[in-house]
């Protein structure tokens, strides 16, 4: 008994809500109601607003596997170069085989091993985490690079596009349903599973949960396979929805990724988490990509605004760390 009050005080502890786990909702309604006022003639059609939804999904699944990344006290860099891989082999086993879900499970084992090959060199060689997944994403964008020679890969699978791409299920498009699909499993892992108090305690005090009897590295292991398979179906979505893949697919996520974690409040020292402050992140994310095309800026300036997100989420962050 006395060894489990730890974990679950920490647990009770992530829950506690302060004044940083409402920045992300109270900046939504305020970037929501700034574009909704100033970009009057498009912003609120439905079809902007679907899009908005839709280009949020794959960062949104991404999310979810670096929430949990984060909250050990880790971090994942490779994730954008695991999904150009995936989508590759994905692509690549759908056009070879003919079988959409023989694909997708080669893009997602694909994901998952890249993550394993992460956790190995972490919980084994006891490198860190940002070493690790530095090199593992230089390493990974090459193999995208060598697969298929800088050649787009068509897939003309119309039941592939349906169930990862453009297909709709009750009148929504698919993509909010994987979206929602997986913040649910993020959300039920860490908040109601045994597992996720053991997350959070790794990344709260990892000596201390070594102590109290839980398997340090298992977790680990656990959670960057995750993250790889995150960002695996991430990957096979944009397949979907491009009908094809390609090398440059997820080369700029990782910092709205990052952004919308740690904005929706996630501690980047570990420790704490919120699935539900990395949905609305990465809806604001979207949001604020959409605003600015709108307005007429370009990708620099979106990067800019990316970059500030990130330095004043993590200020906030490592502020809130010291003062717990």
């Amino acid at each position: 008994m006395t060894t489990t009050s730890p974990v679950r005080s920490r647990v009770a502890g992530a829950r506690a809500p302060n004044w940083r786990s409402a920045v992300v909702y109270i900046g939504f309604v305020l970037v929501f109601a700034f574009f909704a006022a100033t970009q009057t003639e498009y912003f609120l059609t439905w079809t902007n607003l679907s899009n908005i939804v839709v280009q949020a999904a794959p960062i949104t699944i991404m999310a979810m596997g670096t929430v949990l990344v984060l909250a050990i006290g880790e971090i994942d860099l490779s994730i954008g170069s695991t999904v150009a891989v995936a989508a590759l082999v994905t692509a690549m086993t759908v056009e070879t085989t003919g079988s959409w879900w023989i694909g997708a499970l080669a893009g997602l084992a694909t994901g998952a091993v890249a993550g394993a090959v992460n956790g190995l060199f972490i919980t084994v060689v006891r490198l860190p985490s940002f070493l690790v997944t530095l090199a593992t994403m230089g390493l990974l964008m090459g193999v995208a690079r060598q697969l298929t020679g800088l050649q787009s890969v068509p897939v003309t699978d119309p039941s592939f596009t349906a169930v990862f791409g453009k297909g709709t299920l009750l009148g929504l498009p698919v993509f909010v349903w994987w979206t929602l699909a997986a913040t649910v499993v993020a959300f039920h892992v860490l908040r109601q599973r045994r597992f996720g108090a053991h997350i959070l305690a790794v990344g709260d005090r990892t000596q201390s949960a070594r102590v109290s009897g839980i398997k340090v590295d298992r977790v680990r292991m656990a959670v960057f396979m995750a993250s790889g398979g995150a960002a695996a179906l991430a990957g096979i979505l944009y397949t979907g929805r491009l009908q094809g893949a390609r090398y440059t697919l997820g080369e700029s996520d990782l910092m709205t990724v990052l952004a919308a974690v740690i904005v929706g409040g996630t501690a980047l020292s570990g420790g704490k988490a919120s699935v539900i402050g990395a949905l609305v992140g990465s809806l604001l994310m979207s949001m604020i990509n959409n605003g600015l095309i709108l307005a007429g800026l370009d990708v620099t300036d979106q990067m800019i605004v990316r970059g500030l997100i990130i330095l004043v989420a993590v200020s906030l962050s490592l502020r809130g760390k010291k003062n717990d």
